[in-house]
């Protein structure tokens, strides 16, 4: 009160001054004291006020308050009472208890000051400047102001944060901080930041938050640690829920490795601290928002696969087969493992392992089952357990085969219990809940597997002693029309709806007991209260999948005859509005939104997730089926004899592009095999060519020595001409001999040749194909071969029709000489020989030469490639020097460019100036008047 005193002057006497008067006086103080110390006190009086007259502080001094932020930034202290000040003002955090009306208006009070300090958008740069103050006075009631602030008006601020430069990363500093106060209200804070908006998540992620997050997990003790990892773990599941970006970062980054740890439990669970159940519930909780199935398939099932990897899968199951665990644990354990096992195979197939720590060892399926079925366990544990076991079998036949398998005959083990028997017993128990549990079960062992379905058939129940075994189908139709509770037959007749829907062979055991159709119909037509209407509704869909998916092969029960009785004893439309009372349940939509079966309460666990699916893909057939005429049933299935005629027809055919494909194949066998001969054949022929050439040039030259040595010894007489050309006339005949056979060689191969050309062609023309171009070709090809090798056949004919021409002369020249004496006879035919001796060594001189001069032109193309080379290397140098000189001139031509400008700069400015020429002019003067 001595302060308020001095306020008013120093009165001592006389009326009190109101809280408003009060706060007016101290705001004016604040407006218009010079000193900083006056500020200061002023505004400690207004923090002081701030709670009991919050209205009138929020009224009258946020704008003074506002203005010591951006004027007073050097003291520090001044700041904390103002950030403190405006907290209280606009904070909602009441610590004492009021009634709903109070606490109602304190937040509507808390929401309108929340608005006035963010209509200037510069008030939330401002408070983020002063984060990054590091005096504890500003920083820490500033995290408060900014946290209050998104409570009141989150979406707005988080708005004007996310354009602010900075805004983000200034705040996740605040988990850097060394000060355990600002770091943890520096979670709360982010928490606020980070709802709903999946901008200010990325930025938060991207920003290094799963590090950090998890290092002080890891530091604060895990699940075992306090208040701050639960902070923690809220602000994860803000930045991973929904969010697939995120969820692919913490993926990538590794760090679902890192939960492994957080799971591993001891011997002894028992007295867990409430603050260790929460943090694990919120650890089980980040698991699942990885493997939700909301997420898309892929990403689901990458991070199975790594939870299966690193081991957290098995960590899981090793929690859920624990002793002591709390029960709210166990449950949530139940419905993380069975996400994480929902549609991977290798993650089933481990379940399908896991064995209970009992004796003997019990697989973990057959204990869950015990606990569905026992009516004493908790609801909600019930319900996760039965969510296990559809996860299990979700996109699993291999799983589904194993259950149903339990329940035949060949495969039952009177000394253990399977889990087909405690379904059976579920099934057939006196309660309703588990009734409906064993019957939604069984029906997820036949979703969509035709197999399974047709082997629930063998199934065969003993229902009493002295009776024979009834069948599995025939029991469930037998409580059904005992009249049970509704909660029992609505699972019964999900199951039957799921057991005959896409499988005629049990639509005909069904129909084939004769009572069944009748207890259909009278359920159906009869006006029940509202509780039995969706009974009403199950029979009719039932109905109309035995009309649907009738084969017709029983002539009581045939399509046209099951709608006829629904005309005669229900009516269409009656029957039609009755199979919408599914669909129109409130329960439906509910349990069509996820696959987790979640129900306040037992009486309103009714649907299942699976069914409703089925039920929207049958509704529409089968209306349509009811109101199809005889006539329509007709032309579908006109309809559908055509589409198989066609589909037969379309078989055939690619059977025969099948068979035309092997043979075309084949042929590009053949092609490639006659290219090969005909490559060969190109080889001979050129070795011909070589010989012909060679034959050519000896005859040539022989030709020339022959009539050389005619003119030359004309005069000596005919008897030594017949002796040379008798010896020449046997080399001649040999000669004459090898080409006819080489000939008749060629003439054999060209007409193997003409024979496989003709085939190659046939066989072409007959397969029609891409093989048709290459055959052409190859067909050109040995055209060109055949006309290459007739012309050598015609240079052999003239090769030898001149060599006869040459025998004949040869033979008709000694009847036209007289016999010449001996002695000049026997000198003319030594010298003769010694001419034919040195003509041969001349050959073979010749032959020596050509082979050297062969080796002279390897070498030379050999030099002539590296010479090549060589010149390409030399090219590309001078290349890179021309275009390295290209660059100097063009430096040179700016360099010059510049001189002159500079020096014309300088004449501008009256310097004197010598230019280049002007020296080169007065040189060449001087050396003028030197010559002079």
């Amino acid at each position: 009160m001595n302060f308020f005193r001095g306020v008013m002057g120093g009165q001592t006497a006389g009326p009190q001054p109101s809280g408003a008067e009060t706060i007016q006086k101290l705001c004016d103080r604040v407006a218009s004291s010079t000193l900083l110390e006056d500020r200061r006190d002023a505004v400690r009086a207004l923090k002081s006020l701030s709670k009991k007259y919050r209205m009138e502080v929020g009224t009258q001094a946020m704008d003074h308050l506002i203005n010591i932020l951006q004027t007073d930034r050097s003291d520090s202290e001044i700041l904390g009472y103002a950030l403190d000040t405006l907290y209280n003002v606009i904070s909602n955090d009441e610590e004492e208890e009021q009634d709903e009306n109070a606490q109602k208006q304190a937040d509507d009070l808390g929401t309108q000051f929340t608005e006035t300090f963010i209509q200037d958008p510069e008030h939330i740069t401002l408070l983020l400047t002063l984060l990054e103050e590091f005096d504890f006075h500003v920083r820490w009631p500033g995290v408060k102001l900014l946290t209050a602030l998104l409570k009141n008006q989150g979406v707005q601020v988080q708005g004007i944060i996310l354009v602010s430069p900075m805004g983000v990363s200034r705040l996740m500093d605040l988990l850097a901080d060394s000060r355990e106060v600002i770091r943890n209200d520096g979670l709360l804070l982010l928490q606020q930041l980070t709802k709903g908006n999946a901008a200010i998540q990325k930025i938060v992620a991207f920003e290094n938050a799963f590090e950090r997050l998890l290092d002080i997990i890891t530091e604060e003790g895990s699940s075992d640690g306090g208040i701050v990892v639960e902070d923690c773990l809220l602000l994860l599941l803000n930045l991973l829920k929904n969010n697939s970006s995120n969820q692919n970062f913490f993926k990538e980054g590794s760090y679902i490795q890192r939960m492994k740890p957080w799971f591993e439990v001891g011997d002894d669970n028992s007295g867990w601290s409430a603050q260790k159940v929460t943090n694990l519930h919120l650890m089980l909780q980040l698991v699942r928002v990885m493997v939700s199935p909301v997420n898309s398939p892929g990403a689901t099932a990458s991070c199975q696969k790594c939870m299966y990897q690193c081991g957290l899968l098995q960590q899981l199951c090793t929690i859920l087969m624990a002793t002591g665990v709390p029960a709210d644990i166990l449950t949530e354990t139940i419905n993380t493992v069975s996400e994480v096992i929902r549609g991977s195979q290798v993650n089933q197939d481990y379940f399908a392992s896991v064995n209970a720590p009992s004796n003997p060892p019990r697989p973990a399926i057959v204990v869950l089952l015990m606990s569905m079925v026992n009516e004493r366990q908790p609801f909600v544990l019930r319900c996760a357990v039965l969510y296990c076991f559809q996860c299990f079998l979700f996109k699993n036949q291999k799983g589904q085969g194993e259950i149903v398998a339990t329940l035949l005959p060949s495969t039952i083990d009177a000394n253990s219990i399977s889990a087909g028997q405690l379904l059976c017993g579920g099934l057939f128990s006196a309660d309703s809940l588990s009734n409906w549990c064993a019957a939604v079960a069984l029906a997820h062992t036949l979703q969509d597997n035709l197999t399974q379905k047709e082997q629930l058939l063998r199934v065969q129940l003993a229902t009493s002693l002295g009776k024979p075994p009834v069948s599995l189908l025939q029991q469930c139709t037998n409580i059904l029309s005992q009249g049970s509770k509704v909660q029992t037959r609505v699972g019964l007749l999900m199951l039957l709806c799921t057991w005959i829907s896409n499988c005629p062979i049990a639509v005909t055991h069904f129909l084939h007991n004769q009572e069944n159709v009748p207890f259909l119909t009278a359920q159906i037509s009869e006006n029940l209260g509202e509780d039995e209407r969706l009974v009403q509704g199950l029979c009719a869909l039932l109905l109309g999948i035995c009309i649907y998916y009738n084969d017709n092969s029983l002539e009581n029960y045939t399509k046209e005859k099951l709608k006829q009785l629904i005309e005669k004893r229900i009516g269409k439309e009656n029957f039609v509005e009755k199979l919408g009372f599914i669909t129109k349940h409130e329960l439906y939509s509910r349990a069509a939104l996820k696959p987790q079966p979640v129900f306040p309460s037992p009486e309103q666990m009714l649907f299942d997730h699976e069914f409703t699916r089925l039920v929207k893909e049958l509704e529409g057939l089968i209306t349509k089926a009811v109101h199809k005429s005889s006539e329509e049933e007709e032309k579908e299935e006109e309809v559908k004899k055509t589409l198989e005629q066609h589909d037969n027809i379309v078989t055939q055919y690619k059977e025969l592009i099948r068979e035309q494909d092997a043979q075309i194949q084949e042929l590009k066998e053949k092609v490639s095999s006659m290219t090969t001969q005909t490559e060969q054949l190109q080889a001979t022929v050129s070795q011909q060519q070589s010989q012909i050439q060679q034959h050519k040039d000896q005859y040539n030259i022989l030709k020339l020595k022959l009539g050389k040595e005619n003119q030359s010894q004309s005069s000596q007489g005919d008897t030594q001409v017949n002796g040379l050309q008798t010896e020449e006339l046997s080399q001649l005949r040999e000669e004459l001999e090898e080409l006819r056979r080489q000939q008749t060689l060629l003439q054999t191969q060209l007409s193997e040749k003409d024979a496989l050309i003709d085939s190659l062609k046939s066989a072409a023309k007959a397969a029609e194909g891409p093989a048709g171009s290459d055959n052409t070709e190859l067909l050109q090809e040995l055209e060109a071969l055949k006309n290459q090798v007739q012309t050598h056949l015609a240079e052999i004919g003239l090769l030898k029709a001149e060599r006869q021409e040459l025998l004949r002369r040869a033979e008709a020249g000694p009847s036209d000489t007289a016999p010449p004496s001996d002695g000049s006879s026997d000198a003319a035919k030594a010298e003769l020989e010694n001419r034919l001796a040195a003509q041969t060594a001349e050959m073979e001189q010749l032959k020596e030469s050509r082979s050297g001069l062969e080796q002279q032109l390897a070498a030379a193309t050999s030099t002539v490639a590296i010479l090549q080379t060589e010149k390409a290397k030399l090219q590309t140098e001078v290349q890179e020097s021309k275009k390295e000189q290209d660059d100097l001139l063009m430096l040179l031509a700016d360099q010059d460019q510049k001189i002159h400008s500079l020096k014309q700069r300088l004449k501008d400015l009256g310097e004197t100036v010598e230019d280049e020429d002007d020296l080169r002019d007065q040189t060449s003067d001087e050396d003028d008047e030197d010559e002079d």
